[in-house]
């Protein structure tokens, strides 16, 4: 054992390590021995079946690191022990299905089916995925007789982007139970390479200890195996250990020899230990190796022949532990050979089993081909609230404690937002607070969290109050009433990649409340991009794990330059299928209120990507009646706002989405050109029978012409091309948007200008 904590600033925290470390080890009981020999037997026995029967096929093997079993066997029941109610794991391929089979219990004959190339007849899984990434739950009683719920999540082969999303999981417990950051342990199995490698563990590290992410700990544990895939650690890393990273947030690092099963338990026990006594991160590196090549179908020693060389002369953790308990007179030959030869006799039991008649899981009459997708049914949800509701949100909103000082310029600009209330409209900022008081009120918790979240990138939100004179904070929604719900709201780091995966673990455990992320800018998801095409939008189709997160993302094109034009429409409308996401860019404060109350109301549960404004949060154009949020709902396409068009003499409507709409409407107005504008608040599910209905109030209409700002390549025009080509009903279609371009805006606010005129008077011109 090694213990690198030098790097630690709090002396309590040294003298703690100090006194566990610099005494003699208490020697495992007879008990114990025995638990950790049975352990090796079976995860040993389970990898070598596995060789033995599916030669060739990927397994990810643990050979080489069959110590993590007993290690996990130790956390768990320690945690079980601790009264600690879940024990969320996270962990990429390297033995995930010995894990699987010895840690959470999953049944052997599964496994060997899914071998077998069959699904699981009882998941409610659509494509599924391959083995080794799928989650389970199960249940560790520990030998004093306590229970720990265990929870692995499923995984993608990005092989840390489980990492935030655990994290998220376990906060959602954490907060479900009344903020008690003991109540889940998180616990994280990395290999070695990404963990030095891979810029989410970093992220995820950062966020340990930030309000609103705080776990009370993870335990970290690097299957260190010196190798990754092909790549050695001096091509894989510039530090000198894989755990270098760890140091960022002075987390105590114990190296431990995986050849070792008892000093390995002993420093999972003083991970524990430490986690339990200071509430922060704890590293576990187990130094071992790698058996057999990354997947078992590659040669390892094509890249690495002198270790291969040893390995292949090394014996087993098993061979070598049970051979120096024989040794001691601690456990006798024969028991170890019967228990090694009970367990091989139960795997070929359970592979025996994969030959009965049972259900495959695969339906042959299940189409393959690309066929049409059905039409999503509209999902009608009552979302309007009474005007004493809001009244109650708005009064919170604007009062606060008497000793409280709220910035002068601030206490203006809220004091506006109320009289425009008492006046009959609210806006942008104003629709939110709204919804998000009013789901308060009735039970439901709201987690919002995001980059300068709390502000508001555009200084419209102000959801937290800071005392002009000595910075206090006071959180008006928080304050509706004695018994509401509880309302989140964080500053993130400046991450997306993690930050996005712990909202993502957030909502996945919070079924009940509505989850949030706020970026900056639309583009900043680019640096979550890998958790929204794993998590987002195929979870539900892979692991059937549901999430209802929303997704708020600033969008529009206003002369700031390619960078924070675009929430890049184009890719989620891409990512669409089998109504895995809600899209959705409304074009007033009514209806974003709407929307926001439907996602926490509505029963199927996915994923809500929610376009926002920019410059256009403070349009008069953009505010609603108070009556549009007590009388109305969300509406998945709206007209236009014009009450005085003769629908019979209009000859062009021009449809169109978000911010546009209220241009297009505004050059229409100004220059008196008969043309209709039609906006599509929602892109997917393509809402068909209200576009139809508000297409048929212009019957005489013989154009029609989609709109957009974005670049022909980019926005919404590829995807609705086929969509409005399906309804054209003899009308002329075409479109009107910005040259192909390989940037999304252009760099000078000028050229920005010349080109949204330009584009305005394509789209009136010629009428």
């Amino acid at each position: 054992i090694g213990v690198e904590y030098m790097h630690i600033q709090d002396p309590d925290q040294k003298r703690w390590i100090q006194q566990h470390v610099e005494v003699p080890s208490e020697p495992l009981d007879a008990a114990d021995k025995r638990r950790v020999v049975r352990l090796l037997n079976g995860a040993e026995a389970f990898e070598r079946f596995l060789g033995a029967k599916y030669l060739g096929q990927k397994r990810f093997s643990l050979e080489g690191a069959e110590t993590l079993i007993p290690m996990l066997d130790v956390l768990c029941s320690a945690a079980a022990d601790a009264n600690i109610s879940e024990l969320m794991m996270g962990m990429a391929h390297r033995g995930r299905l010995n894990v699987l089979a010895n840690v959470l219990g999953k049944s052997y004959a599964q496994i060997f089916r899914e071998f077998e190339g069959e699904l699981d007849p009882s998941s409610t899984q659509g494509s599924g995925d391959v083995k080794y990434h799928l989650g389970q739950t199960g249940t560790h009683r520990s030998p004093a007789g306590n229970e720990v719920l265990l929870r692995l999540a499923a995984n993608p082969s990005h092989l840390e982007a489980v990492d935030p999303v655990v994290e998220g999981m376990a906060r959602a417990v954490a907060d479900r139970l009344g903020n008690r950051t003991d109540a889940a342990l998180p616990v994280l199995v990395h290999g070695d390479a990404a963990f030095a490698g891979q810029g989410v563990v970093a992220e995820t590290l950062n966020l340990s200890e930030v309000e609103g992410y705080d776990v009370g700990g993870t335990v970290h544990i690097v299957v260190n195996n010196q190798l990754g895939f092909t790549t050695s650690p001096e091509s894989g890393r510039s530090g000198v250990y894989a755990t270098d990273v760890a140091k960022m947030v002075q987390a105590p690092i114990l190296h431990v020899n995986g050849d070792d099963p008892e000093a390995c338990v002993r420093v999972m026990r003083l991970a524990f230990e430490f986690r339990q006594a200071f509430h922060k991160d704890v590293v576990v590196d187990l130094v071992c190796y790698r058996r057999f090549g990354h997947n078992e179908a590659d040669e390892p020693a094509f890249t690495q022949p002198r270790m291969y060389a040893l390995i292949q002369v090394h014996p087993s953790i098993r061979q070598r532990y049970t051979e120096q308990l024989v040794q001691r007179g601690d456990l006798s030959a024969e028991e170890c050979n019967e228990a090694q030869a009970d367990f091989k006799t139960h795997l070929d039991r359970a592979f025996e089993e994969t030959h009965e008649p049972h259900e495959t899981g695969i339906d042959d009459e299940a189409p393959i081909l690309d066929l049409p997708e059905p039409a999503a049914r509209p999902e009608p949800v009552a979302t309007a609230v009474e005007r004493t509701v809001l009244e109650r949100v708005v009064y919170a909103l604007t009062t606060w404690p008497e000793t409280f000082h709220v910035h002068p310029k601030l206490a203006r600009i809220l004091t506006a937002q109320r009289d425009a209330f008492d006046a009959g409209t609210v806006d942008w900022s104003l629709a939110e607070a709204g919804a998000i008081g009013s789901l308060l009120l009735e039970g439901t918790p709201v987690r919002l969290a995001g980059q300068d979240t709390r502000r508001g990138t555009f200084s419209q939100r102000h959801g937290v109050l800071v005392d002009a004179e000595n910075e206090t904070e006071y959180m008006p929604l928080n304050h509706v009433a004695d018994d509401q719900a509880t309302f989140g709201l964080y500053d993130s780091v400046l991450s997306e990649y993690a930050a996005l995966g712990f909202e993502y673990g957030y909502s996945v455990a919070t079924p009940e409340g509505l989850t949030a992320w706020e970026a900056q800018f639309g583009d900043f998801m680019n640096g979550a991009q890998i958790t929204i095409d794993e998590f987002l939008v195929a979870a539900e189709d892979k692991w059937g794990q549901h999430s209802d997160l929303t997704l708020l993302l600033p969008h529009g094109f206003e002369g700031q330059g390619p960078d924070h034009s675009s929430a890049r429409i184009e890719r989620f409308l891409d990512l669409c299928a089998d109504n895995n996401l809600r899209v959705v860019y409304p074009s007033t404060a009514a209806q974003y209120f709407h929307v926001l109350r439907r996602q926490a109301r509505i029963p199927r549960r996915v994923p809500l990507v929610c376009f926002t404004p920019k410059r256009y949060l403070r349009l008069p154009h953009s505010r609603s009646p108070v009556e549009a949020l007590t009388h109305d709902h969300f509406h998945r396409v709206l007209g236009d706002r014009a009450t005085d068009l003769d629908p019979s003499a209009l000859r062009r409507v021009l449809v169109c989405t978000g911010k546009v709409a209220h241009e297009l409407m505004d050059g229409r107005d100004q220059a008196g050109t008969p043309a209709a504008v039609v906006r599509v608040e929602q892109l997917y599910p393509w809402p068909e029978p209200e576009l139809l209905a508000a297409l048929d109030r212009y019957p005489n209409a013989t154009q029609l012409w989609w709109v957009q700002e974005e670049p022909e390549n980019m926005g919404a025009w590829r995807y609705v091309q086929g969509q409005l080509l399906r309804i054209t009903e003899g009308r002329a279609l075409d479109h009107v948007a910005r040259h192909a371009s390989a940037s999304p805006a252009s760099g000078s606010a000028k050229v920005h200008e010349r080109e949204q005129q330009a584009l305005i008077a394509a789209a009136l011109g010629g009428l």
